[in-house]
């Protein structure tokens, strides 16, 4: 049985918004988009993927009013964390949730300070 699991494969730096939680709500509707194209062209998922729903969801962090991207290395994930200690960062999340079979979609975010 294939996993239920799908990941995107889209081009996340592509993707450019100003505020976090538009970046957030927009990665998550690209990375439904691109998992909605590849489930149509596969056929045994065809008649079964109209009775489920898809749920995508994204996050960034925000320290000192500036989007961090995803780290390119060990180095910078560390410098990255380094430089959260003594301050404030802020994480924002979405999910999306698309109904397969209407194609309805509901989404939210949420900021949590850390």
């Amino acid at each position: 049985m294939e996993s239920p699991f799908k990941t995107a494969d889209i081009d996340e730096k592509a993707i450019r918004k100003e505020k976090p939680e538009e970046l957030v709500t927009a990665l998550a509707e690209a990375k439904a988009d691109a998992i909605l194209s590849r489930l149509q062209n596969v056929d045994p998922f065809v008649e079964d993927v109209h009775t489920i729903l898809l749920i995508t969801a994204d996050t960034v962090v925000v320290h000192e009013g500036r989007i961090r991207e995803k780290p390119s290395s060990r180095d910078e994930a560390r410098h990255f964390i380094e430089g959260y200690s003594g301050g404030r960062a802020e994480v924002v999340g979405s999910v999306l949730v698309t109904n397969l079979k209407t194609g309805r979609r509901e989404a939210g975010w949420e900021r949590a300070e850390i």
